[in-house]
């Protein structure tokens, strides 16, 4: 049988999006590298699955690129919370994802708030191989001027490690990104954050995502960027996250929530070969 997908994009940060709820989709890691092929197959950062769920709208899952399955995608569940929302017509859609269980709500024409839940700033939640103090790690994880300051980690449902560098633009992103990603510090692996603070609400940022790449825009990096400075208290807890594939806002609430807003687009619409 055929598949129909669509091709999303939040901020540039490009996704398969494929209907599970009437039929299982269960793709092997071969599987999904061929469909996120930009050269033979349909080409996306990420690979997602909308499946039917328990007391929610929908339960979503998520593969990089690489063929791996991971919990959180930010940017991924804003495009599917608009593409429920626009089916049901309401203002909110409750999504399942092996992270937890988050909340879409319209934020204006194809604007999107996703709440992320709190952040893990512990060193279990990261999770570390060994017990580090978050906000400032004393262990060295890639030798370059333009990374002296310590970096920090934060979890938001994906491990992230966040640098900060004063001029974004002479940050080794690809050749650091990949040997941190790999750190035997992180043994799941980690996204790698590079953050240039350009105001007290205003943070410039590229990810090095774990099994993706450089990608336009992280939703999730994004969110631990802005709690990573908060936590320095390099900015407020609301600011405006400035990415290659364009701006996200983010809040960090007294409630402990991480609030998310940017937008979602549909690309095209096809069939999986």
């Amino acid at each position: 049988m055929s598949r129909p997908f669509l091709k999303m994009n939040g901020l540039g940060n490009d996704f398969v999006v494929v209907e599970a709820r009437s039929a299982p989709f269960t793709p092997s890691a071969d599987e999904v590298r061929a469909i996120a092929d930009r050269a033979s197959g349909i080409g996306c950062d990420q690979l997602i699955a909308i499946e039917p769920g328990e007391g929610v709208d929908a339960r979503v899952r998520f593969w990089n690129s690489d063929g791996e399955e991971v919990s959180a995608c930010g940017n991924g569940t804003r495009c599917v919370g608009w593409l429920l929302m626009q089916a049901s017509g309401q203002d909110q859609a409750v999504i399942e994802t092996k992270a937890g269980r988050l909340v879409a709500s319209r934020a204006g024409e194809r604007l999107v708030s996703v709440d992320m839940g709190r952040p893990g700033l512990a060193w279990r939640d990261i999770p570390l191989a060994r017990e580090q103090d978050t906000r400032s790690l004393d262990e060295p994880l890639y030798e370059d001027e333009a990374l002296a300051s310590s970096p920090a980690c934060v979890s938001m449902g994906n491990p992230h490690v966040v640098f900060f560098t004063p001029d974004i633009d002479a940050a080794p992103i690809k050749t650091a990104g990949p040997m941190v990603e790999h750190h035997p510090l992180f043994p799941e692996q980690v996204n790698v954050g590079f953050a240039q603070i350009l105001a007290r609400d205003r943070i410039r940022l590229r990810v090095w995502e774990r099994g993706a790449g450089l990608t336009k825009a992280c939703g999730t990096g994004a969110c631990a960027a802005l709690v990573a400075a908060a936590r320095r208290d390099l900015t407020e807890r609301t600011a405006t996250l400035v990415l290659d594939g364009g701006e996200l806002l983010i809040e960090w609430r007294d409630d402990d929530h991480v609030i998310m807003t940017g937008p979602a687009a549909v690309d095209f619409a096809g069939d999986l070969p």
